[in-house]
């Protein structure tokens, strides 16, 4: 599985910036593929999960109300919608998935990684 972020950049507080990422070579039936964010001189985190077969998503706390995760299976493409930035919000963030159902956000069960995308807010 291969997969390219897009959509960062640098924005106000306040701001609103949306991510992409784009997935191919999928072989397996279902993914759980999750957003994972990691500033400096922080552990890598996770942010939210989809299942790429449909059903509940999940959000970290510090994120609920303000993120969205989506996805356009037709597109292999997995979205994250992010509203009201805080400058806490600034960090690298990273597209991942993992075979099966979303049982865990831990960034140790996840195999495929894509290259990160920076997201700065001032």
């Amino acid at each position: 599985v291969q997969l390219v972020e897009s959509g960062g950049g640098s924005v106000q507080a306040g701001g609103s910036l949306r991510l992409s990422c784009a997935a191919s070579g999928y072989t397996y039936s279902s993914y759980c593929m999750g957003w994972f964010r990691q500033a400096p001189g922080k552990e890598r985190e996770g942010v939210a999960t989809i299942p790429t077969n449909g059903g509940i998503t999940y959000y970290i706390g510090s994120v609920k109300d303000r993120f969205t995760i989506s996805q356009d299976n037709a597109k292999n493409t997995v979205f994250l919608q992010m509203n009201s930035l805080k400058p806490e919000d600034s960090a690298m963030y990273y597209c991942a998935a993992k075979e099966g159902y979303c049982d865990s956000i831990e960034t140790f069960h996840f195999a495929y990684w894509g290259q990160g995308t920076q997201v700065t807010v001032s």
